[in-house]
């Protein structure tokens, strides 16, 4: 079947059908299918990432001309019978700065287009390799914050989470670049509403540009009618060659599937049998899970990623393994569905070189897997093992071992080896109703009085206030808030 986002298929539709193998998605989202009843059902649900990618990003292009020079008022002005050259007085894309967060297919392409415009491209996405951002002629920024002293336009292109959520709050609008001017094609939230409004009002930006909203259809909004701003309704991929694209793409995908066993951009299933994918189902679970926690775990830009197997798991298909930690490690960075299937090409897409090393030969596990992840500031180490055939534990944290569950939301600190530590956090937590679950503490040798770290397994996330106290302990290093998928919560391809 080849279905649009107005379709539903639901559980209802699926459950019982025994004819159905496939669901291909003309577009990107599969909001609208069920992923978990489908994959129960052996149905592979697959999607058309690349049809809509040119029409979204010339969309994106089009707001930010549009409001550099004031397209919709003019017009409107010469409706009302005014000949008004002088209230309309636009400023030029060449030589200004664009900043773009998000470097995935629609990112890379505005940064062409803004390049052939003679614009200075600086670009933020923590998956991208300074060696290909400079292939591109994209000059990384180390943080969305530290990009905005300097951007004339910044646009978005990431997925709504809870990093990206009201990235550009109030205290983004004290350090953005005096009449900045803001582009949102991707997913309403990502601007702070109230913060656009702001902004606006008091001049710290010249202009707003928006295709999505945090709730739609949208009618009413503050910023509509405001001096500056151009809105649309949902139209990135509103175009007759977007549309025929994904439709032609969505029957050669089916086409190929049915012919040949193809399976491309599928969203919840790998091209491997069954019954591969259910001997490895827990160190797959282990594999992505330590991608999780490494996304979360890590600063500056990733280059290099290697993976040691070592034991049983050494002898079994480490690359599906391989393809399952990088799915983990992207999925939250991207805006498109990411999994065993795609993860190791869009990797490559971003610079990072990924390898491998096998060991058969059992260590302090029977099997255990070991990632080691190496950025443009840092080198960063994890292992995890799997207890039983469904506990995945995570064994080591850099050169501390330990052993933690890795479910739920994890604090986990850097601190001195001396008395009173875990007391005191403790104490943070209860005053500020958190509870904690589980509790693991590896020390950097045999010996006290060194280095140490701990994990904590919250029942909640604490407030920033509780993290600020725990962080402002002399004798704590850092505390970072790690957010892993329950337990019983696996991935679609996985379930």
């Amino acid at each position: 079947a080849i279905c649009r986002s107005g379709v539903k298929l639901d559980a209802k539709a699926l459950e019982g059908n025994q004819r159905l193998k496939a669901i291909v998605r003309a577009g990107v989202g599969t909001d609208n299918i069920d992923k978990t009843v489908a994959t129960r059902q052996g149905i592979i649900v697959m999607n058309t990432p690349t049809g809509n990618t040119l029409s979204t990003a010339e969309h994106a292009f089009a707001l930010m001309l549009a409001m550099s020079r004031n397209i919709a008022p003019a017009y409107q002005s010469l409706i009302e019978g005014r000949w008004d050259r002088g209230s309309y007085m636009g400023t030029q894309l060449a030589d200004k700065t664009l900043g773009i967060v998000g470097l995935g297919r629609i990112g890379r392409e505005v940064a062409s287009r803004a390049r052939a415009f003679k614009m200075r491209v600086i670009g933020y996405d923590p998956f991208m390799s300074d060696e290909r951002a400079t292939e591109m002629g994209i000059q990384l920024s180390p943080s969305v914050r530290d990009m905005l002293p300097s951007v004339d336009y910044l646009t978005v292109h990431t997925p709504l989470t809870p990093e990206t959520e009201n990235l550009i709050d109030m205290a983004e609008l004290e350090i953005i670049k005096p009449g900045a001017r803001l582009i949102n094609c991707a997913r309403g939230g990502i601007y702070n509403q109230d913060a656009m409004v702001a902004g606006l009002k008091s001049g710290r930006l010249a202009g707003i540009a928006l295709d999505v909203y945090p709730d739609e259809p949208c009618t009413q909004n503050d910023l509509f009618g405001m001096p500056g701003v151009v809105c649309t309704p949902h139209l990135g991929a509103s175009t007759e060659e977007a549309q025929t694209q994904v439709a032609i793409e969505g029957v050669q995908l089916l086409v190929n599937f049915l012919q040949h066993g193809e399976i491309r951009h599928a969203v919840n299933a790998a091209a491997v049998d069954p019954k591969t994918l259910h001997s490895l189902r827990g160190f797959l679970n282990v594999a992505h899970r330590l991608g999780r926690f490494l996304a979360q775990w890590h600063d500056g830009q990733p280059n290099k990623c290697r993976l040691f197997y070592r034991g049983d798991v050494a002898t079994k298909d480490v690359k599906l393994l391989t393809a399952a930690f990088c799915a983990g490690l992207l999925e939250r960075a991207m805006n498109e569905p990411v999994n065993i299937v795609n993860a190791e090409v869009l990797m490559h897409e971003r610079g990072i070189e990924v390898s491998t090393e096998c060991d058969p030969e059992q260590g302090a596990f029977r099997s255990s897997i070991r990632a080691d992840l190496v950025t443009d500031k840092d080198s960063y180490t994890v292992a995890g093992t799997l207890f039983g055939n469904d506990m995945p534990r995570l064994v080591r944290l850099g050169e501390y071992r330990l052993e933690a569950y890795m479910d739920g939301v994890l604090l986990v600190f850097s601190h001195s080896d001396v008395p009173g530590i875990i007391g005191n956090v403790g104490t943070v937590f209860g005053k500020h109703q958190v509870n904690i679950a589980q509790m693991t503490v590896g020390r950097a040798g045999a010996a006290p009085g060194g280095n140490a770290i701990g994990v904590l397994n919250l029942d909640s996330a604490p407030s920033n206030v509780a993290l600020d106290e725990v962080r402002n302990h002399p004798h704590i290093q850092s505390a970072e808030v790690i957010e892993m998928p329950r337990a019983d919560d696996l991935p679609a391809w996985l379930q």
